[in-house]
């Protein structure tokens, strides 16, 4: 059989206004009997389409529990096909937190909430197609509070989530909510149009509920309108698919610029730090030679001075052998006088 895809905003749309296919499937993921169901003032649909599609319905729906009580819970189910910002949901639960018309009663307690999430993308490594949050209280030590519980006080503030990865649905049909949801496995998309999945209608014999949700998606398949707009759908998603890789493109560029810039500056830094030691051991040069320079000055000081004291030492000896060469002595009295040999005297005692 030839249906419609859910995935669509369109189809998904034209779906849970059946009421009883929306009662079929919000039984099937909150695992109780949904006796009725409706859709609360303002369906938050993607009437302008942004950067971040997220298809939304408000549901009130009356809940019959096991020992045949009923009451009224609030359904937040949001459908979106891209990654998108996990502060988009929380925006769209805060209109809900901040709406007058979720508190009931005289003590003013908001109508307990569940948040469903249809996503067409998986989450991280989580290989579940179908998780369940629910919130628990425990007491300081740990340990898990249910005397009291549920309460309308903590209920109205805090709320359960169910979360489905569409791309992890693979046909395997183990339970109700495998049948229910099987309708959004996107494995069995139509090999030349993904508008229309190809579904084994023998899977779901003797199931009113599931024949009546095949139907209506059929119906949806043969309407021209309902394709038009899917057409419609196809094109923003390829202008968002296409833009995405643009600026994939541009921030892998990026990415690649970054490195080499970081390169570069290694690079510098490693030249800096070149240029430094050289100029470190360039000034260790210059001072050891102005070490150098000052030790030869102190050496060449002390020579002059020795040189001095060699040449006043020279002068007082000259004196002495010409003082005693003018006395009538002879040159080898003086020699013998003054320990010197006799040239060393003939030297000394030339008269000026």
């Amino acid at each position: 059989m030839i249906v419609a895809n859910p995935i669509y905003d369109i189809v998904f749309k034209y779906l849970m206004e059946d009421e009883r296919i929306a009662r079929t499937i919000l039984s099937a993921l909150l695992k109780k009997d949904v006796v009725e169901v409706k859709v609360r003032p303002h369906e938050y649909a993607n009437g302008q389409r942004d950067t971040l599609s997220v298809f939304r319905i408000d549901f009130g729906a009356t809940i019959r529990e096991a020992d045949g009580h009923t009451h009224l819970i609030l359904i937040e189910l949001q459908k979106t096909w891209l990654e998108t910002e996990t502060l988009r949901f929380r925006q769209y639960l805060g209109v809900q937190y901040q709406s007058p018309r979720n508190i009931i009663g005289k003590d003013g307690h908001a109508i307990p909430m569940v948040a469903v999430y249809l996503l067409g993308h998986k989450v991280g490594d989580i290989e579940e197609p179908v998780i369940y949050v629910r919130h628990h209280s425990y007491n300081y030590d740990g340990q898990l509070v249910t005397k009291g519980l549920p309460n309308p006080f903590v209920d109205s503030l805090t709320h359960d989530s169910i979360i489905v990865q569409i791309p992890r649905l693979h046909g395997q049909i183990n339970n109700r909510l495998d049948k229910v949801l099987s309708i959004f496995d996107q494995t069995l998309k139509d090999g030349q149009n993904g508008q229309v999945l190809n579904i084994d209608d023998s899977m779901y014999s003797g199931d009113d509920e599931m024949q009546h949700i095949l139907h209506r998606l059929l119906m949806a398949a043969t309407n021209a309108d309902m394709r038009q707009d899917m057409n419609v759908e196809d094109e923003y998603y390829s202008i968002i698919e296409k833009r995405d890789t643009e600026i994939l493109q541009r921030d892998k560029l990026l990415a690649q610029q970054n490195v080499q810039l970081a390169q570069k500056s290694a690079q510098l830094e490693e030249q800096s730090a070149q240029f430094e030691e050289q100029s470190a051991q360039l000034e260790e040069q210059s001072a050891q030679l102005e070490e150098q320079s000052a030790q030869l000055e102190e050496q060449s000081a002390q020579i002059k001075e020795q040189s001095a004291q060699i040449e006043e030492q020279n002068n007082a000896l000259r004196n002495s052998v010409q003082m005693l060469l003018k006395t009538g002595l002879s040159i080898d009295a003086v020699a013998d006088c003054l320990g010197l040999d006799l040239q060393t005297v003939k030297s000394l005692g030339r008269l000026e």
